[in-house]
């Protein structure tokens, strides 16, 4: 089998995804990367020595010998390149979340539909193992019908991560209710089996927003140490942060889903972790992870009541899988999962339909946050897109 051909459109904090598409001989290779940042363009360079570096996405789009493309720039320029790239009849895989707005997101999905060239979200999270595992559990009706669910994800280097570029600055992000949680909205939706209808939110700026001295000067990049594992602890000794900062890092959010189910979402940018925990609750059981990772274990609670106990009536460890690179091993699968879509269509793990609800989802929580927590309504997907992207995006 011939590599498909893959041209990459931006190679800054999802580059790993780009080096993990390029396998030449195994089915898959990227021919040529754009991206207007020389810095960017360095990068590509050294990590993917053999790969042409262009400043002109059109460059990549228009080009004969690119069979795909791979969107991963900033979140307020997918709707342009992707609708770009759709009508140039090159299968899209964009990076979540699908846009920053809603109008953004169903100009993506009906190009799609109208040009009938293939859209893929990078929701690669439905392809990490611990996800995954706890689907199969709750498949298997191991807790009963879902109920309710409750998600708090510890960022434990959103300073570095999300405060140190356009990420900061809700013109680019609207805020990390959408950026940051889209990928959480998703597992929450795909684990629930339903839409959010109904949200209602609080955040605050609490520690990034206090510190003035911390932030570069503007028009200075952000620099090489930006990220240190070691380093940038306590969050209050962060250096080399955005000039502009108006984005929450700490955010509350209460859900109701269509079909009755009741969830919660918690995220903060300034704890010494970074992972998720998971509670899902059942009428008949619940499960909770301990780690999102190999060495982790889901545990499962479903035989009798009892007070606080450890000893749950099932221990389910987290799969470790061969190769790592990316999200616990999540990458190369959504990569793979991607290139044979591209190749032959068909149905896919990841929903471009999904994708929009966990923006709206965002979208509306962001309201809610900035309006005194006020309750909001989840705008629901246009119903003919809904069925053509359900079924597997064929057209009549």
């Amino acid at each position: 089998m011939t590599d498909l051909r893959i041209g990459v459109l931006g190679f800054g904090l999802r580059a790993g995804l780009a080096v993990t598409a390029h396998r030449p001989g195994e089915g898959h290779r990227v021919t040529a990367v754009a991206d207007p940042d020389p810095a960017a363009r360095e990068r590509a360079a050294q990590l993917l020595p053999d790969v042409p570096q262009v400043t002109d996405h059109r460059r990549v789009i228009e080009a004969d010998d690119i069979d795909a493309v791979l969107v991963l720039t900033p979140d307020h320029t997918h709707a342009d390149l992707s609708c770009q790239a759709l009508r140039a009849g090159k299968p899209v895989f964009v990076e979540k979340p699908l846009e920053v707005t809603l109008d953004g997101c169903d100009r993506i999905l009906r190009t799609a539909r109208e040009t009938g060239t293939r859209l893929y979200v990078g929701h690669n999270m439905r392809h990490m193992p611990v996800v995954t595992l706890m689907r199969e559990i709750i498949a298997r009706g191991d807790i009963g019908e879902v109920k309710t669910v409750w998600i708090r994800h510890f960022v434990g280097h959103g300073g570095d991560f999300y405060f140190k570029d356009w990420h900061a600055e809700r013109k680019y992000t609207s805020g990390l209710l959408l950026q940051k949680a889209a990928h959480d909205l998703d597992v929450l939706h795909w684990l629930a089996g339903g839409w959010t209808r109904q949200v209602q939110a609080l955040g605050d700026l609490m520690v990034y927003g206090s510190l003035p001295d911390a932030r570069r000067a503007p028009g200075t990049p952000k620099g090489a140490d930006w990220l240190d594992y070691d380093a940038n602890w306590p969050p209050r000794g962060q250096t080399g942060l955005n000039p502009v900062i108006d984005v929450e890092d700490v955010s509350l959010v209460n859900m109701r889903l269509d079909n009755g189910v009741l969830a919660a979402y918690q995220q903060c940018h300034f704890t010494p972790d970074y992972w998720r925990n998971y509670t899902v609750i059942g009428d008949g059981g619940r499960l909770e992870n301990f780690g999102d990772g190999p060495g982790g274990v889901v545990k499962v609670w479903n035989s009798r009541r009892s007070e606080h106990r450890t000893d749950a009536d099932a221990v389910h460890e987290i799969p470790d899988t061969q190769d790592l690179s990316g999200h616990g091993g999540a990458d190369p699968l959504i990569v793979a999962e991607f290139v044979r879509f591209a190749r032959d269509g068909g149905l896919t793990r990841t929903s471009p339909i999904a994708a929009r609800m966990a923006v709206a989802a965002g979208i509306a929580a962001t309201d809610s946050l900035r309006d005194g927590g006020t309750p909001r309504e989840v705008a629901p997907p246009d119903a003919g897109l809904a069925a053509y992207f359900a079924g597997g995006q064929k057209r009549e």
